[in-house]
């Protein structure tokens, strides 16, 4: 008997220690993925109800952010700014080509290119960043994070589901990435571009397009005007280079691995060495930016658009495991930062020394500016439990599963981002976000 509860305290011991080590090899080359939520005592079959329960509260529920148009297409609104942004809609799309939704991805691309990608003129092949929800463009410009997710799910739907079933998805991915390679155009007047940053209007004579910034192959903010000059490192996904890199047919696989290597160096720098803490936008030497009021400059902050760096560094590790020694230390220095200020009650945007931001540093969202202990953090920093050893990481788990998407207590509620991003998250803890290989 003494035996028996020897050999069980040991097998356990052994499982707990086997659960809490991330792995050495990535999907690309196994295929295979982790799902954290049932090493971490989550019964297989509660962690699939909760993934088909966040599925539906975000395309299905009475909170949806998914909307179907007629017998073929759909958009993903930002319900709180009444918008649909490449953002959202290339994130269903991803979301979609894994889940296997096919319908819903392909209303989804039929709507991005009806209403938002440019047919002709100098922003041919891009996408307008922000449409009201009748296809009309509030802006010409594109945000450069939504070519990525677009380009990216359009091969993982080739992969999946074959090009000719309607839709030609390689051929889509294939005419972005053509149309995104650096291109000399003349400026146009009042054309609108992400955030202000993208007009022409300013600008003289011949100017340069780009989604990659041709010196450091690096991702721009935006692919014209002043958002070209600097970046955003929550942009930085260096494992989609690599399913360019495979699958793109392009003949620029050598040139998508150059940028997936450029984009983890830039992730060391812009990342600080302490808090584990990112700004919002940086330049692309990973330093902070200048201007605009110095320290109290808001891009210097960690906040919204940040809050997807742990999980875009938890894929590239699942997927390609290129970069993981340092990565699993960002992971638990990212976690012990966010611990030292209480699972429970950490805030949605500091400064990066760890500090927190005062009056107009502190980014307004649905008319509030107030910090908050917002889901979608919460859901990103426990993805990144992916990444670590330590036993901190099943209390992150533990508090975004625990945790209810609903109306703060003054009213603000974001179906759209934080529900994204916590569907996401789910994904990556269940075995769900993965490399998708021709046939799968």
């Amino acid at each position: 008997m003494k035996r028996v509860f020897i050999l069980t305290t040991l097998f356990l011991v052994s499982f707990r220690m086997m659960a809490y080590t991330p792995w050495q090899k990535g999907g690309f080359e196994t295929q295979q993925y982790r799902n954290l939520l049932v090493e971490m005592g989550y019964s297989p079959k509660a962690v699939e109800d909760k993934l088909k329960e966040v599925f539906h509260d975000v395309f299905l529920g009475p909170n949806k952010v998914y909307f179907e148009v007629g017998d073929s297409m759909g958009y993903v609104s930002d319900i709180k700014n009444h918008d649909a942004r490449t953002e959202g809609m290339s994130y269903g799309m991803m979301i979609a080509v894994q889940l296997n939704q096919k319908d819903i991805f392909d209303r989804l691309w039929r709507w991005s290119k009806k209403y938002m990608q440019h047919q002709s003129g100098n922003r041919e092949g891009y996408f307008a960043w922000s449409c009201k929800t009748d296809g009309t463009r509030n802006a010409d410009g594109a945000a450069s994070d939504g070519e990525l997710y677009f380009i990216t799910s359009l091969i993982f739907a080739s992969n999946r589901w074959g090009d000719n079933t309607g839709i030609n998805y390689k051929a889509e991915a294939q005419r972005i990435l053509n149309c995104t390679m650096p291109k000399e155009y003349e400026p146009e007047r009042r054309q609108g571009g992400f955030g202000g940053f993208g007009g022409f209007g300013h600008q003289q004579g011949p100017q340069k397009m780009f989604l990659i910034d041709p010196e450091t192959k690096l991702i721009t903010f935006t692919p014209d005007g002043f958002g070209q000059r600097y970046t955003d490192p929550s942009y930085h996904i260096p494992a989609f280079y690599e399913v360019w890199a495979r699958w793109a047919d392009d003949g620029r696989a050598d040139y998508w691995r150059a940028c997936a290597d450029a984009s983890r160096a830039f992730l060391h720098k812009a990342i600080d060495t302490k808090t584990g803490l990112n700004p919002d936008m940086c330049q692309y030497d990973g330093s902070q930016m200048q201007g605009f009021g110095g320290r109290t400059n808001p891009s210097n902050n960690f906040r919204y658009d940040s809050w997807r760096v742990p999980m875009n560094i938890t894929l590239d590790y699942e997927w390609s495991c290129a970069d993981r020694e340092w990565q699993q230390g960002y992971g638990e220095r990212i976690q012990n930062f966010f611990y030292s200020q209480g699972v429970h009650d950490f805030v949605d945007q500091y400064r990066t020394d760890g500090s927190l931001p005062e009056g107009n540093e502190i980014l307004q969202a649905g008319g509030f500016r107030k910090l908050r202990h917002s889901i979608g953090l919460v859901s990103t920093v426990a993805a990144a439990s992916m990444l670590c050893t330590h036993e901190k990481s099943k209390e992150f788990v533990d508090e975004l599963w625990n945790a209810k998407h609903e109306p703060f207590e003054d009213g603000y509620f974001d179906a759209y981002y934080d529900g994204l991003l916590r569907l996401f998250a789910f994904m990556h803890l269940s075995g769900h976000y993965r490399v998708i290989f021709p046939g799968d």
